[in-house]
């Protein structure tokens, strides 16, 4: 089946709690050009699933490149853009396949979840202390523990969009990376800075998110 954009804008909406991405000026964009990359994978019929697993592959290579120091973090920081891309190519080829499955949801949420620490783990072999690093990953892991509670819960799996969401993960990190790679004097600051910015994102975003379920889910009935 061949899914026009508009098309794919109303399967992704229904399955991602009923948000609309034409709504986001940005989330139109990217998602505009996921649904032109997804066209020949979709044609070809490669699994999703397939893709799902090379996303996690391209995160452990970011953190390789990392690992190398110098000018490789720039190699990392476009390697973790790939990874974001892939990511999202899953799912749309999935839909545009119409070979959606609960499994591929759970899959996909685990993977993202893996590929984030791999970003951080990326930053920490740049030169990041471990210790935000870790806790940079505890406020990530427990802002989509929330959500996911939440979902089971009642709330619609989105709820709200915080400003620490996985595509503001992957542009914070790739910035971070890209000024490791360009300052070769610095390439530990940078690569701190960029994790003290998962830190800081991280806390905002999750008293975003719990706010708001408090307001949804506040009432008797939630319960």
């Amino acid at each position: 089946m061949a899914f026009t954009r508009d098309e794919y804008f109303e399967r992704w909406s229904e399955l991602h709690g009923g948000y609309d991405p034409r709504s986001s000026r940005w989330a139109l964009g990217w998602l505009t050009g996921i649904h032109v990359l997804a066209k020949p994978f979709a044609a070809m019929r490669i699994p999703p699933d397939l893709i799902t697993v090379l996303g996690v592959l391209v995160a452990g290579a970011a953190a390789w490149l990392a690992s190398l120091g110098g000018r490789w973090c720039l190699a990392a920081a476009a390697v973790v853009v790939l990874s974001g891309i892939t990511d999202n190519l899953d799912g749309a080829v999935a839909v545009m396949t119409g070979r959606t499955t609960r499994w591929g949801y759970v899959l996909d949420s685990v993977v993202d979840r893996v590929s984030d620490g791999l970003y951080l783990v990326a930053l920490w072999l740049a030169g990041a202390p471990a210790s935000a690093c870790v806790v940079a990953g505890a406020l990530m892991a427990l802002q989509e523990y929330a959500r996911a509670r939440a979902g089971a819960a009642g709330m619609s799996e989105v709820g709200v969009v915080t400003v620490w969401e996985r595509p503001t993960r992957i542009v914070v990190t790739t910035m971070f990376l890209i000024g490791a790679g360009l300052y070769l004097s610095a390439t530990a600051t940078w690569a701190t800075w960029g994790s003290w910015a998962w830190v800081g994102l991280g806390v905002i975003g999750l008293v975003q998110l719990l706010i708001v379920i408090r307001r949804r889910l506040a009432a008797p009935d939630a319960h």
